[in-house]
């Protein structure tokens, strides 16, 4: 993806008529131009992971020829994938948006984030450090790259979803939104997390991604990597996540569907090695994206609906 974004800059797939993506295209447009006419002072979550990619090419294309109206916010576990950080910084630069990076290591200094253990997963720590970020900067709206078939909690939000002054999501509470009316009001405190991808599916992410010629950072494609086999997922063999006793490392051709937190996210087995190849792979998958890569959400206690009544995104 060019650093200066002009609609015709890249080599595009050729339309279809009445090409889905169009439709699903048009609705993010809508959102993120309802969102930056309604709210006060916005913000675009921004990871440098694909969701986020595909969400800021929307993002320029809803506001062009003029800038985002809105700057971009990543709250920086200190564990995110070196490669990923530098696929960020280097889309972004160029581009006159602003980028806002926050990060957990600064909370764990302040004391307002505590771990049990230096190598734990810094993933669910990331709702305190957002929190944070919205009363520093005031934020009445996070935009962000969700998808409803990611998780079953996530199939229960609204595309303009409410949280209260704590930050907390109470699915109890959410507005009706009929013809795609939305409702942004919200008081002193309170704000709202818009999800412009909601009715995206992870075949959708890709398509468009091909559609659009967008570059990536280099994990989503296949690449060896020494990994071990636990709870059923391949953990990538990290400084984070050094080998345990009895666990066997190999060395596999692997990608990642997702890239959080290197603490807990995993890769597949995989030879994908062109969006085309991740396409037709995407395509065969009966494992939901987050089923297949996060060890963190293979346990009771770290329940996404949870989470998200805590903050997180």
């Amino acid at each position: 993806m060019n650093d200066a974004f002009h609609p015709h800059s890249s080599t595009r797939v050729p339309r279809k008529v009445g090409d889905p993506l169009d439709w699903l295209e048009a609705e993010a447009v809508f959102v993120l131009r309802e969102a930056a006419a309604e709210c006060a002072n916005a913000a675009l979550l921004f990871s440098g992971g694909k969701d986020s990619v595909v969400l800021f090419r929307l993002a320029q294309k809803a506001f062009y020829p003029g800038s985002l109206p809105f700057p971009l916010l990543h709250i920086d576990t200190g564990h995110n994938f070196p490669e990923v950080l530098a696929f960020r910084d280097r889309l972004v630069r160029g581009t006159g948006v602003r980028l806002i990076v926050r990060s957990v290591e600064d909370s764990i200094r302040r004391g307002t984030v505590r771990l049990r253990a230096e190598d734990e997963s810094r993933n669910a720590a990331q709702t305190i450090t957002l929190l944070e970020a919205v009363r520093e900067f005031g934020f009445d709206a996070l935009i962000g790259g969700a998808r409803r078939d990611e998780e079953k909690a996530r199939a229960k939000e609204r595309v303009f979803s409410f949280r209260d002054r704590f930050g907390q999501w109470d699915p109890k509470r959410q507005r009706p939104e009929l013809w795609t009316l939305y409702n942004p009001r919200v008081l002193e405190g309170e704000h709202l997390r818009v999800f412009p991808l909601s009715d995206w599916t992870e075949l959708d992410v890709w398509q468009y991604i091909a559609r659009e010629s967008l570059a990536l950072p280099s994990l989503y494609f296949a690449h060896r990597r020494a990994v071990v086999r636990h709870r059923g997922l391949l953990v990538p063999v990290t400084p984070l996540r050094p080998p345990r006793d009895g666990e066997v490392v190999e060395e596999l051709s692997v990608r990642f569907r997702t890239v959080g937190d290197m603490s807990c996210t995993c890769p597949v087995e995989s030879f994908a090695m062109t969006v085309e190849e991740v396409i037709e792979e995407t395509r065969r998958t009966a494992v939901t994206e987050r089923g297949a890569t996060r060890l963190d959400d293979h346990t009771a206690e770290a329940s996404m609906e949870r989470r998200k009544r805590e903050g997180y995104f």
